[in-house]
């Protein structure tokens, strides 16, 4: 495993990933992720399969993670969907020092299946805060809190351990202090939730 990946955010195998997540781009758009998006980071973005169709409608992407070689995985599914509008930047590096990596204000920050293994969430979420624009909205894609064995994907339970999973309020408890605003709590079926949050204009 790589050094200094967050606990239980391992990429899975991509049967059932796929599976799971067969449109990840009807997923952003019901996130409110529309075409002709400023400026985009796929915080921890594994082997892009939401980068990729985060591609076609940012015209700016910055796809970051600690895993060299799943960065270099998104980098390829990119290049090989050819469907960018924009341009895309793959970065090597940690999480928490998001705000070291991209220097300009960013319209969209999303950590998709990651965050509830992120060890110092609040360092984490002001990270995020620090990079958003007035207006800029974070986007935060859990596990819902419900038992381990209930969340199958192709007849196998799936997903982080039950314990370390996170309901909406308790994302919402994590983020709120670095001054983000609540926008909406969006069901993601079968086993996910989206959060929605809001850099408020100065």
């Amino acid at each position: 495993m790589t050094e200094g990946i967050f606990p239980a955010t391992a990429m899975p195998d991509p049967d059932w990933w796929q599976a799971l997540w067969p449109q990840p781009g009807q997923v952003l758009a019901i996130l409110g992720v529309t075409t002709g998006t400023g400026t985009a980071v796929d915080l921890c973005c594994g082997d892009g399969l939401f980068t990729a169709p985060l591609a076609t409608l940012a015209r700016h992407v910055v796809a970051i993670d600690i895993d060299r070689h799943l960065l270099e995985l998104a980098r390829q599914r990119v290049l090989a969907e050819g469907r960018s509008t924009g341009t895309s930047e793959f970065i090597e590096g940690d999480a928490y020092d998001v705000a070291k990596m991209v220097r300009h204000p960013v319209d969209v920050v999303l950590i998709a299946n990651t965050f509830h293994g992120v060890p110092d969430k609040p360092r984490l979420v002001r990270a995020v805060a620090a990079i958003l624009r007035p207006g800029g909205r974070f986007l935060v894609v859990n596990w819902h809190k419900h038992p381990r064995e209930e969340t199958t994907v192709l007849g196998q339970p799936r997903g982080p351990r039950t314990e370390m999973r996170m309901a909406p309020e308790e994302v919402r408890a994590m983020v709120a202090p670095a001054g983000l605003r609540l926008v909406q709590i969006i069901e993601l079926p079968p086993h996910h939730y989206g959060v929605i949050f809001e850099k408020p204009n100065a």
